[in-house]
């Protein structure tokens, strides 16, 4: 079976930069799976992984438009520490949630001095290239049920508990 729009696809997968510094990797651990065609990788995953079947392998680099946007320096605000209320000891590389008019963004700490703190909004990979490395394990129909919720259920999807 290709892969098309609402398949289900297992894949194994490297992730470098350009450096060749692995950022990620599903090797050693149960495949990735997810929908095709429904926002549940960055578009240019999706987008070279479109029409291959299980068994191939693909390499391919894709660019920050087409994965997690160019880096943003509009996204990088400094606040004083009294801002971030009931957060005690606040450290460079601090995972936080920020609400912000698109509602709840993550946002990384990546300055700390005096009372001001740098926080950063953009994806830590914004702004790179992606070089993946990937490996099609299986290609299956969804069922109705991950159709109508829009991602996978049952091993390496989510779960409802």
């Amino acid at each position: 079976m290709q892969i098309t729009q609402d398949a289900v696809v297992l894949i194994h997968y490297t992730l470098t930069d350009d450096s060749g510094k692995t950022i990620d990797s599903s090797s050693g651990g149960e495949p990735l799976a997810y929908l095709h065609g429904n926002g549940n990788l960055i578009p240019g995953l999706e987008r070279a992984l479109e029409g291959k079947q299980s068994g191939d392998a693909v390499s391919v680099k894709i660019s920050p438009a087409e994965g997690y946007g160019e880096y943003d320096k509009a996204l990088v605000q400094s606040i004083p520490k009294r801002a971030l209320k009931g957060i005690g000891n606040v450290y460079v590389g601090m995972q936080l949630q920020a609400q912000s008019d698109q509602g709840a963004r993550a946002v990384t700490v990546t300055h700390v001095v005096g009372d001001m703190v740098t926080i950063d909004a953009n994806h830590p990979l914004a702004g790179q290239n992606l070089n993946f490395e990937v490996k099609i394990e299986d290609v299956r129909a969804a069922t109705e049920e991950e159709l109508a919720h829009g991602h996978v259920h049952g091993p390496g999807g989510h779960h409802h508990g």
